[in-house]
């Protein structure tokens, strides 16, 4: 049954409030997912504070077209369209949707077709490179532990003289 206007103006508003809020947004094609999987997909991305989200693809292009993203037309998308706007961390949306996919034999039943990324389009194959990077946790251990490497080097070769030491000293008092 079609929507009335007042039921697409309420949907562009909630667009609207989803495209200020959001850091990032991803765009799926979802054409060969089951309900039961949607849902999996849905609840996955509910955890980490992004929202998986479905409308036609007029009102996305009415509710993106404030933002003035170059090269993007919603409309040119093929099959079923949905956004996944993450809210926390930019990478997060394209990360757990690359794990979805991954499972089992889900790669051909969604597929990345494109993005915002600091209100700048990107292509789906950009999405998918997003999908592989290690996410913010795991980069900020990565800074922490080598920025921690030069003082624990320094420490182990410390400890390392003193306890040269104590053998020494040790051999010596037994002879």
């Amino acid at each position: 049954m079609p929507k009335t206007k007042e039921q697409k103006r309420t949907i562009l508003h909630e667009l609207n409030d989803k495209i200020a809020r959001a850091k990032s947004i991803i765009f799926v094609k979802y054409n060969a997912l089951t309900v039961k999987e949607n849902e999996e997909l849905r609840s996955k991305l509910r955890q980490e504070n992004n929202e998986y989200y479905v409308a036609k693809k007029t009102l996305f292009n009415l509710a993106l077209k404030d933002k003035a993203i170059l090269d993007l037309n919603i409309k040119k998308f093929e099959g079923q369209v949905a956004a996944i706007f993450g809210y926390n961390d930019e990478v997060s949306p394209a990360k757990i949707v690359g794990q979805f996919k991954k499972e089992k034999d889900k790669a051909k039943k969604i597929e990345f077709i494109g993005g915002i990324l600091e209100n700048k389009y990107i292509g789906g194959g950009q999405v998918a490179v997003l999908a592989i990077l290690p996410s913010k946790q795991e980069l900020y251990a990565k800074i922490v532990s080598s920025i921690n490497a030069p003082v624990s080097g320094l420490v182990n070769a410390l400890v390392g003289n003193i306890r040269n030491l104590v053998q020494v000293l040790k051999a010596v008092s037994e002879k």
